[in-house]
Formats: C-alpha cells, structure tokens, sequence
C-alpha cells in the first residue's frame, strides 16, 4: 500500500494495503520480458549447500525500488479526527468494508465516515517498485500512482530519478512507470511461471515498508486462488511473510529470484502485518504490463452478460448433472452476447472447450482474450447443450450507461399462490407477475423473494398471469423436477431463485 505521512493516508494501514484489486490473466500473450533488453535478468542458482535467503535477496535487491508520489490529499479536521479517506464513500454492502471497520491504534481519532472535508493540499505517498526490463520500464501497485503528479523513483544505491507514468489499471491494482537513465542499464528481473507455485514454497518480499527501503521478510506460500471480494479477477496468491504499508507494488520472489506475485493487499484487524498478505499473480502482471506498454491502458474482452452462480438448486431445477457454470440473469442490450444469441436463463458451462465453473472464472476467462476475438460459448438451455460462436467487443470503451425502467407496480386483484406463501397480481405492464406479499415462514422468504419482484418466467417460459405460473409449476414436477426455478426482476435486475415444488 501506498504510504503517506499524513493523517489522512494513515487511515489506510488500518485495513488493507489496496482496494479494487483483482486478479485474472487479462490480454493476451505471454512475455519473457518486457521491452528490448541488452542485459540479462538477475537468475539465481540454488547451490543446496546455504539454507537462508542472502543469495536471493543480494542478487534482486538492485532491481527493486522504492516510488515516491506526490499528490493531492486532505488535511485532518482541527479536531484531530481524521480527513475523509478514498474508500469512505463505500457502500455498507460492498465487500471491502469489512477491511476498513478498525481501529488504529495509537493514531489519533478512529474511523469516522462524517469527518468534513477540507481544502487539499500537496502530499507524499510512498509505496514500492521494480524493474522488468533495463531501460528503465518499471512495475508497481495502481493505489500507489493513483491521483500523484510527480513521481520519484529511489534506486537501491539511493540514486533518484524522475518517473513518467506510462498507464495504470485500476482494476487490477498494476501501474507501469518509466525512468530515463541515459546510457545506464538497470539491473530487473523476469516473472516466474506462477502455475507451478505451489502451497508451502518458500517466498521472499523485499520492498519500502513505512519507507525503509531495501527491507527483505520471508515465509512461505498460504493458499492459491484466494478471493477477497474485490473485483470480478480476484485470483490472489496468499503468503504469510511481513507485508505493511509502502511495501505496495513490491515483489515477491522465489528462490530462483524470479517474481511470482506483486504484494498488493493485507488482511489485518489492527493495521498491522498478521502474517496474511496478497499478490497479484505474475501470469496477471505480465500481461496487464504488456497491453500498458503497448496502448497505455488493458484491452479486455467484452461479452456483455449480467451472471450469477449456479446453485444445486438451481442445477437440480434445470437439469444439470453439477452445480457448474454462470446463468446469465440479464444480457444487456446492444452487446456482443445478445448479438449472437445469448438469452436471459442460459447457463454458460464452457468458453473455447474449457469448462467454466462459476461466474468469477467466466470473467477472468473471456477477459484473457483480446477485443474482436471469436469465442465458442458453450450454453446449457431447455434441457439440452448448445454452442454459439461470439465476437468479443472492448471493455475499456464499454459505455456504462444503463438503461432503468422505473415502473411502479400496482397490485390488482391479488391472489395467493398455494404452496409457495407468494400473494400475486398481473404486472400492470402486461409481462409477468407481481409479488405483492411474502409469508415471512415461507421457503420463497428464506431464499431472497421480497414483495415488490416480478416473476418473469418459470422454468424458462414465460408467465403472464398466476394460471400460467401454476402451469409451468405443475409440468416441471411431471418432468420429475424437484424445483421450479423463478426468473425474478427488480427494478432491471434480474436473478434466479429455485423454490421446491409443493408436494415434491
């Protein structure tokens, strides 16, 4: 995490080092190292003979840097409670939270979201870097560049240069900067192959903790995969050596001194290193620093679907053999997935014959490809498999604006739907049926169902009327169905919800 020495960024170390970080092999291709290169990586050869880390650490600790950012912040308030905080404006709900609701102690005032605001003035950030290729191209943390205007990067032997960024993405927390050094040629290091890490190698973290820079923490690799609900690419490496605020951007090595993460994240209830840490995969990096080199920002595959995880019900009520896949609850109008025949209520089990089995492996999946790709989509619908070829469209020039229905819905002659403690009426629309009331012992109120849903269809076919939603009840318990599953909306949003058929 970026470090700064005013109260205002302090605030930070009480949770995590980042935010809105993720991980997932975005653009495509594969870099050995980036940029032309005259000089060789650093390689380390493991003799056997010296069991601690001098090796390692003597031969990366050149390519390592500390950044030094300047940039916008806010004072504390005259009361001596903290200045407000980027991640202030979070929502209750959003999965971040839980990392910012500390104390910290021994800083003045504790986390306060109604603190005011005051007039910015000029900060110091402080976090941490290293070079991957010798003319000076380097990599560190998104959070750690993020609002700067000036930035200083500190070499080992304590030179400083003057940084240009060349771009940065915010939703997997990488940055890429550039030095000049004239005719020098910097030492840097390459990525590892991060498939073959395994749980319980060895990892060394060197990097600028609390703007020490040159510090070196060891331990071992905790788990793979991890996903701390920061963004649609989480895909973490988590190592339980010393991680805290400055070492952001930093590397993490193994002992042949190749990088096989970017220490980006820690999980702490004190804002103190509690030996859980998280990186960026080297496989993630690699290619989010190529497409930064070569277009200044990440071109990711578009398909332009909203999804959902597929449960046992849900499963069970569509007649699927595993809980696998994403179900596409809302396809939004006008992309790539409409356009090719993608439908509200398909599960998507496969992307180019490699099985998908949930929503977060789907995105990490179709944004590995770049823009205008044709894609093979495998799609589970109406009891049987099919394949629909889909040309990807750009995220990064996704336009964001949604389209949002506002209706209100005015229960007329509403009737109770047996079995299920749903009270419907006719959707003064004339598509689906209105939820009006919810028995709050009901199974429907146990799994989400809330006054006020629409239900759209039933086991994929549409309803109009409370008849029509009894009727697709009653033929998928004939089909031996143990569920029915209701396509619900709100608002525009729409979801799956499997209710067990009455009787069943």
């Amino acid at each position: 995490m970026s470090m700064n020495f005013n109260q205002s960024k302090r605030r930070l170390s009480t949770a995590v080092l980042a935010a809105g970080v993720a991980g997932a092999v975005l653009a495509g291709g594969v870099m050995s190292g980036v940029g032309p290169s005259f000089a060789e990586p650093v390689t380390v050869q493991p003799t056997g003979q010296n069991p601690g880390f001098a090796d390692v650490v003597e031969k990366v600790s050149p390519a390592v840097v500390s950044v030094r950012v300047r940039e916008q912040v806010r004072p504390a308030s005259d009361d001596g409670s903290r200045a407000e905080s980027p991640f202030d404006n979070l929502p209750e709900n959003h999965p971040l939270r839980r990392f910012f609701e500390f104390g910290n102690p021994g800083m003045p005032g504790s986390p306060d979201r109604q603190a005011p605001r005051r007039s910015p003035r000029q900060g110091m950030a402080q976090g941490s870097g290293f070079f991957i290729s010798d003319d000076g191209y380097l990599v560190t943390n998104n959070h750690v560049v993020e609002g700067g205007s000036d930035y200083t990067v500190v070499l080992d032997d304590g030179t400083e240069l003057k940084a240009e960024l060349i771009g940065a993405d915010s939703r997997t927390d990488l940055a890429l900067l550039k030095v000049d050094g004239g005719d020098r040629k910097f030492t840097y290091v390459n990525f590892a192959d991060d498939s073959k890490v395994r749980v319980g190698e060895w990892v060394v973290a060197v990097g600028n903790p609390f703007g020490l820079g040159g510090s070196v923490t060891a331990g071992i690799v905790s788990a793979r995969g991890r996903d701390i609900g920061a963004g649609p690419y989480d895909d973490f490496i988590q190592i339980d050596a010393a991680v805290n605020r400055g070492n952001s951007g930093g590397p993490a090595f193994n002992l042949e001194g190749q990088v096989i993460g970017v220490n980006t994240a820690i999980f702490s209830p004190s804002g103190g290193n509690v030996g859980i840490a998280f990186a960026i995969p080297a496989s993630t990096a690699k290619s989010v620093v190529q497409s930064l080199r070569e277009n200044g920002n990440v071109q990711r595959g578009w398909l332009g679907v909203q999804i959902a995880p597929v449960t046992e019900d849900i499963a069970e009520a569509l007649g699927l053999s595993a809980d696998e896949g994403a179900i596409v609850t809302l396809p939004d109008t006008n992309t790539p997935a409409v356009k090719a025949g993608i439908q509200t209520g398909d599960v998507i089990t496969a992307v180019n014959g490699q099985t998908i089995k949930g929503p977060r492996e789907l995105a990490r999946k179709v944004a590995e490809y770049r823009p205008g790709t044709t894609i093979d989509v495998k799609v589970w619908r109406n009891g049987e498999a099919r394949d629909i070829k889909v040309e990807l469209g750009n995220l990064s020039s996704l336009d964001e604006a949604s389209n949002s229905s506002g209706s209100s819905n005015v229960p007329v002659n509403p009737s109770s739907l047996r079995g299920y403690g749903l009270t419907l009426t006719p959707s003064d629309q004339g598509d689906g049926v209105v939820i009006t009331e919810v028995d709050p012992d009901s199974e429907a109120a146990n799994r989400g169902v809330s006054a006020g849903d629409t239900i759209v269809a039933v086991n994929g076919t549409s309803v109009k009327s409370q008849r029509e939603v009894e009727e697709a009840i009653k033929k998928a318990g004939e089909a031996g169905r143990k569920a029915a599953l209701f396509q619900l909306r709100s608002g525009d949003q729409n979801r799956f919800v499997a209710l067990p058929i009455s009787g069943s």
